[in-house]
């Protein structure tokens, strides 16, 4: 086991993509444990020459203070007698061994635990250089459809794309390469588990870096993504460099590079605005393609009260409130949406609610003066009086109109994030 050993090393290290010194390691240990199989040979070490193949057989003693194992300690008197100056913490061999004492039963056992060990530094060399990669996109061959998820064949390993990560829009065959976002690696018995993901916001902004050179080098950061996958998603973008149009630089020439993502994404829309630190510009600007009249940010309760015009109303919620959805999801703010019509009608109704309210007070005092005047007033009756709301602080609320909808009468869009 010299040159043989050697060249067996090597041709592992490339077939595995073991480390050599791993690959030594591994031999050295299972040797190790054929040899302490024996009853009283549990002092047994091995070590191999990485260059020359050579392997040397010894026993060797930890020196401790205190002994609790016999078989594999000793004193610092008792080293001392084989190396002058050991000290606790030492490993001071004791005798060396010679290599006939390794029986066919040895060799076996070894073998055994040889390729036991490979297996095992073979499968950790894989989830080592996939768990690096979460995060990330891998590209995969789809090697078979399973009820619950689909799998995928990415060289050493297999990915799983389980159903739920899958776009409804999607359709896949046997064989047809698929690009995937790592979501989770995890060791199992059979190897790593790579978990995929093709609804995952992150794919969005993977293939974003992979088709637009701005965002992958920095000019252009990506900031927030709201996506409902299969149906739409909105990236809101930002540049770090004075001149460069996020927006454009994103979309490419006639639209170039944001189509290339929505062909990734089998058709999923896509509508790219650009971010604003400013609340308000923010929130009118992830309601594209709606125009906004007026926002108006309610700091305390995170609300966004949106004013828009009729015409733009139906196209500000969007088809089952999806736009508003999205909306409150890359703002991070609650939406509410009313159109320009109902505003001026609310405001004309509380305007007419407080100019009704002033000769009715004026009335009502009257009759009170006229009652004291004609009859005595009972103690209880002093307060018996109706509290106005604008006493409150507040404004009085005005009656809610049919013609102003909710969220799910398309009418006012109220939306959390």
């Amino acid at each position: 086991m010299s040159r043989d050993f050697v060249g067996a090393l090597l041709q592992l290290n490339a077939e595995k993509g073991v480390s050599r010194e791993q690959l030594i390691r591994t031999v050295e240990e299972a040797i190790q444990s054929a040899y302490r199989r024996s009853p009283g040979d549990e002092d047994i070490h091995v070590r191999i020459d990485a260059e020359t193949g050579k392997v040397r057989v010894f026993r060797a003693r930890l020196v401790v203070d205190e002994i609790e194992d016999p078989t594999t300690q000793m004193t610092v008197a008792e080293a001392q007698a084989y190396q002058p100056g050991a000290e606790v913490g030492d490993l001071v061999e004791t005798e060396q061994l010679d290599q006939e004492a390794f029986g066919r039963i040895h060799a076996q056992t070894a073998k055994q635990v040889v390729l036991q060990r490979l297996h095992e530094a073979e499968r950790n060399v894989v989830f080592d250089e996939y768990a690096s990669r979460e995060g990330e996109l891998i590209t995969g061959t789809v090697s078979r459809v399973e009820p619950r998820a689909m799998i995928l064949d990415v060289g050493k390993a297999e990915a799983i794309l389980a159903t739920t990560e899958q776009s409804p829009l999607e359709h896949y065959r046997i064989g047809q390469n698929v690009k995937a976002y790592v979501l989770e690696v995890r060791r199992s018995a059979k190897g790593p588990q790579i978990y995929v993901s093709r609804t995952h916001k992150g794919f969005v902004r993977r293939l974003f870096e992979l088709e637009v050179p701005e965002v992958h080098a920095g000019t252009v950061e990506i900031k927030a993504i709201a996506r409902e996958a299969g149906s739409r998603s909105k990236v809101a973008v930002a540049s770090r460099q004075q001149g460069l149009d996020p927006v454009g630089a994103t979309v490419g020439q006639r639209g170039a590079r944001v189509q290339a993502v929505v062909a990734e994404l089998n058709g999923e829309k896509i509508d790219v605005i650009e971010w604003s630190e400013d609340p308000s510009t923010f929130v009118a600007k992830a309601l594209s393609p709606a125009q906004v009249i007026e926002v108006r940010i309610d700091e305390e309760h995170r609300i966004a009260n949106v004013v828009v015009p009729e015409r733009m109303l139906s196209l500000a919620i969007g088809r089952e409130g999806q736009n508003a959805r999205l909306a409150a999801k890359l703002t991070g703010w609650r939406i509410d949406i009313r159109s320009d019509v109902s505003v001026a009608e609310a405001a004309r109704t509380e305007d007419g609610q407080e100019s009704a309210t002033a000769p009715a007070a004026v009335a009502s005092e009257a009759g009170h003066a006229a009652a004291r005047q004609s009859a005595p007033v009972a103690p209880e009756a002093v307060a018996i009086e109706a509290a106005e709301p604008v006493a409150t602080g507040e404004p009085a609320k005005p009656k809610r109109r049919k013609n102003v909808k909710s969220a799910e009468s398309e009418d006012v869009g109220e939306v959390a994030p």
